[in-house]
């Protein structure tokens, strides 16, 4: 694998560990931007000084952001916030590269959520490869566990798919506590956003679903966050997971996807079931026509976990 020129977009937690762990995989980063800057140099930026500016001037560079977007480099990392609808401004970011006939990598749900068959379609047209295996459970190889098996061999796909809403399922059942306390909580403790709703309202394992939906029906359909029927875990009282405790079971928020339907919605699961996970864990089941069905489980958030999924798929590209 030769050493690839990298240009990261998106200076948060995943955009920032990128561009902290590139070199040790071999890769030079030409160009990095946050939303009001961009740091470029065609033989590499001073990673430890840009960062270092970062946290203390807030801005990565003294650049437009744009200057990131037309800099020399082989591979396009689209690590900025995931929005929903037209998938702006990212969708754009990766149209200039692959019009640019570059590679694409994404950490960036909303392209292939909610554009998926417009991505694929620009993928067609260039002699760049879009690779996108940071956007459905962090750390943890689903998608190239997928591409391995070969989409038509992977009749289902299940799992827990968002950090927070485990871990706040996961403390509701272990202490008996209510939803608003253990919350409040997981908001102490950085688990959770200040807006938790993304995760709590079950939006963002839908586009985790949606996105390996897509993958699965190779095209056939193409499946959007509209497609998906979601119920968030805001409603799941305290007295319904004793109930289950009772009963040798728990609760957990399930996304799922066949080649037909995308679900995501709270569902008792055995204590002692593959899909109990707690805490912040992630756990994906494929069913598999020839290799049964396969539990992958790991950290499916977190800056440098989900960091070294986009480096791996750079390591993908040819």
């Amino acid at each position: 694998m030769s050493g690839k020129r990298l240009a990261v977009v998106g200076a948060g937690a995943v955009g920032g560990s990128v561009v902290e762990l590139a070199r040790e995989y071999g890769h030079t980063v030409t160009a990095f931007a946050d939303s009001a800057s961009a740091a470029v140099d065609a033989d590499g930026i001073d990673v430890d000084s840009v960062l270092a500016r970062k946290g203390s001037e807030g801005r990565v560079g003294s650049a437009d952001p744009e200057a990131a977007l037309d800099a020399d480099y082989d591979v396009l990392v689209e690590a900025t916030p995931t929005t929903l609808g037209d998938a702006e401004p990212g969708f754009s970011h990766v149209r200039g590269a692959l019009e640019r006939d570059r590679h694409v990598v994404l950490a960036n749900k909303g392209p292939v959520a909610e554009r998926y068959a417009d991505l694929m379609a620009l993928e067609r047209e260039s002699a760049g490869e879009v690779r996108f295996e940071a956007t459905v459970g962090g750390a943890i190889p689903v998608l190239s566990t997928v591409e391995d098996l070969r989409p038509g061999h992977v009749t289902a796909a299940r799992g827990v798919l968002n950090g927070t809403a485990n871990f706040i399922l996961s403390r509701m059942a272990a202490e008996g506590l209510g939803y608003e306390h253990v919350l409040a909580e997981a908001q102490d403790l950085g688990v959770a956003e200040a807006d938790p709703a993304f995760d709590v309202e079950g939006t963002d394992a839908a586009l985790k679903c949606v996105i390996l939906a897509n993958v699965l029906a190779e095209g056939a359909r193409e499946y959007t966050l509209a497609d998906a029927d979601v119920e968030g875990i805001q409603n799941v009282p305290g007295s319904a997971l004793e109930l289950a405790a009772e009963d040798g079971q728990t609760i957990r928020l399930i996304g799922e996807c066949t080649p037909d339907t995308v679900r995501v919605s709270p569902r008792l699961v055995p204590q002692n079931a593959a899909l109990a996970v707690t805490g912040t864990r992630n756990i994906v089941q494929l069913e598999t026509e020839h290799a049964g069905q396969l539990n992958i489980s790991g950290r499916g958030a977190g800056g440098p976990e989900t960091a070294s999924a986009v480096l791996a798929d750079v390591g993908r590209l040819d």
